[in-house]
């Protein structure tokens, strides 16, 4: 492909991506802001009843707030008891059994909407534990996230107040009225698009090579790709993921289905605007992240465009760049497409190989993860952690001009960037102490099967999509071991509860603190300026904290890769 072909082709994908994504996000942020502020909304006729209903099963007094402390410790309680009810799941499922090591990995993974998959699902896992388990967490996982975001906005809202909100009240309304029925909408379009649904059937089919008789299982695929989708989750039915043609069959549905991955992550820095009666302050947010998004994005569609050097041109036709591990119904725009909103939306769902795709565009995709998933970000998740980097940009330059930093009328104080350098540092420590302790350990370095710079781009890239909750994974480590499926469950929680706890903490303290009118020496955190400064302290804080590590990885094997060629 020539450079013009690629810039046509991206320009016009990214184009329709986000007019149709501008489209939807208003009135869809308009309508989380409402469900979060306790407020009459469309479905209200029909979901309040049923609201009523779990609040009464459940003894939960909606109305009864909670300080953060209480909202952490019940976000906790929630989270762990659903680990544990998973992996029973798991292992009572009655057929293949996992490994105690495997199923811990799988349960920890889905709760914390990681999503990680290091088996073949179709044939590990019956449908009843795909649907009762792994897509109920994909639901509450998203949930979790939605609350704490909701928490954090009321602690900016409020003044003088001890409480942040009730975390069992978010988690029902974040499930029932936002979750559920964008799942449902977007599930009936993938049926009418050809993507299946069953309950575990079988179909017998024989290979066109060997003319081998083999099997395929058809599942719950729709239903689960939907709120795979929606939910931030990626966690799919098939091993393939969105590259099997029954859950991802035509360039539609693989259009629909990336509207989907963005959809939320677009819309709730405008919630978050809504929510706080400062619409200019979510805008500034979302400025933030697609001013990162589109750069990034055409530098992966130019490298995945010029093919791969190592092919020589008598033999292997590159007119439509490196088609390596990809699917000739996407193609590479679509392909790279995909890796660059799965990885910076936090989803972790692939149409193609990752390992297959050239040095470069795999930087881009491990630099959305390094970011700490807050260009778009997941559900709930991404907002809140652009709000961490909002908090240390407001600080730095507060310390540029000699005046004390203030966020939205309040204070920043010694408390809360103390949180603020927990929620960044922690899965950051975790991405690259445990990928030092792969590459020194036999048991770590005996999972890579690709030498070289390749080898350690994998380590660091399983380790920085389980500490930033991404859960896609580039096919060439062998993770199913004990050695990483408890490293990387463990940097699962790291990532997870290092973040929102902090984040909780940070929401708790604004809440008591008061409103300060603002002056003329007050810094706009809702200009084009601090828009650019914000840009600043995120790519700074990736550059300080990855570049070495990125440096003997995906740069290495870019430049070994260009002396081969």
């Amino acid at each position: 492909m020539s450079f013009s072909d690629i810039a046509l082709s991206g320009a016009a994908h990214l184009f329709a991506l986000f007019l149709c994504i501008a489209l939807l996000a208003g009135p869809i942020s308009l309508y989380v802001a409402k469900v979060f502020s306790g407020e009459r909304v469309l479905l209200s006729p029909l979901l309040a009843p049923l609201e009523t209903f779990f609040y009464k099963m459940a003894g939960i007094r909606p109305e009864d707030e909670m300080g953060w402390g209480a909202y952490a410790k019940s976000l906790l309680f929630f989270s762990l008891g659903g680990i544990v009810l998973l992996f029973v799941l798991l292992m009572g499922q009655g057929f293949p059994r996992l490994s105690l090591d495997e199923a811990l990995n799988v349960a920890v993974s889905f709760v914390t909407n990681t999503n990680w998959q290091a088996y073949v699902p179709e044939t590990t896992l019956t449908a009843f534990s795909q649907m009762a388990g792994l897509a109920v967490q994909n639901f509450l996982s998203a949930a979790v996230g939605l609350a704490v975001m909701a928490a954090l906005i009321r602690g900016f809202a409020r003044a003088k107040c001890d409480t942040i909100g009730n975390f069992w009240a978010d988690l029902v309304r974040g499930t029932l009225y936002v979750l559920l029925p964008l799942s449902l909408v977007l599930a009936i379009v993938l049926l009418s698009l050809g993507v299946v649904q069953g309950f575990g059937e079988t179909i017998s089919y024989k290979a066109l090579d060997s003319g081998k008789p083999l099997t395929m299982v058809i599942g719950p695929v729709a239903s689960q790709a939907a709120i795979k989708d929606i939910g931030t989750n990626g966690g799919g039915y098939y091993a393939a993921n969105a590259a099997h043609p029954f859950e991802n069959p035509t360039p539609l549905s693989n259009f629909i289905q990336i509207i989907a991955l963005l959809l939320l992550p677009f819309a709730l820095p405008l919630t978050y605007g809504r929510m706080l009666g400062k619409p200019r302050e979510g805008k500034a947010l979302l400025a933030a992240m697609i001013l990162v998004f589109i750069p990034l994005t055409f530098f992966a569609f130019f490298f995945e465009g010029s093919g791969n050097p190592l092919f020589p041109v008598s033999e292997v036709s590159q007119s439509f760049g490196n088609m390596e591990g990809k699917d000739v119904r996407i193609g590479v725009i679509g392909s790279t497409l995909w890796s660059t909103v799965t990885t910076a939306a936090s989803n972790g769902s692939v149409n193609a190989s990752l390992d297959s795709m050239k040095p470069l565009t795999g930087l881009v995709s491990l630099l959305f993860v390094q970011f700490g998933e807050i260009i778009f970000g997941g559900v709930g998740s991404g907002l809140y952690g652009m709000v961490i980097f909002v908090l240390l940009a407001v600080f730095i330059a507060g310390l540029m001009i000699g005046r004390t930093p203030e966020y939205l009328g309040k204070k920043i104080g010694v408390f809360e960037m103390k949180m603020a350098s927990l929620a960044i540092l922690i899965p950051a420590f975790s991405t690259l102490f445990f990928s030092a302790l792969a590459v020194i350990t036999e048991a770590g370095r005996a999972g890579v099967f690709n030498p070289g710079a390749q080898g350690f781009t994998e380590i660091l890239y399983a380790f920085t999509s389980a500490s930033n909750n991404n859960g896609s994974a580039m096919g060439g480590l062998q993770a199913n071991t004990i050695f990483y499926n408890l490293l990387l469950a463990f940097a699962m929680m790291a990532g997870r509860f290092g973040v929102m706890i902090p984040v909780l903490a940070i929401a708790g303290a604004m809440a008591k603190k008061t409103s300060l009118p603002s002056s003329l020496g007050t810094l706009r955190t809702d200009s084009v300026l601090f828009v650019f400064m914000l840009i600043g302290v995120i790519l700074l804080v990736g550059v300080l904290t990855y570049v070495p590590a990125l440096a003997l990885g995906p740069i290495a094997e870019h430049f070994h890769l260009m002396g081969q060629g």
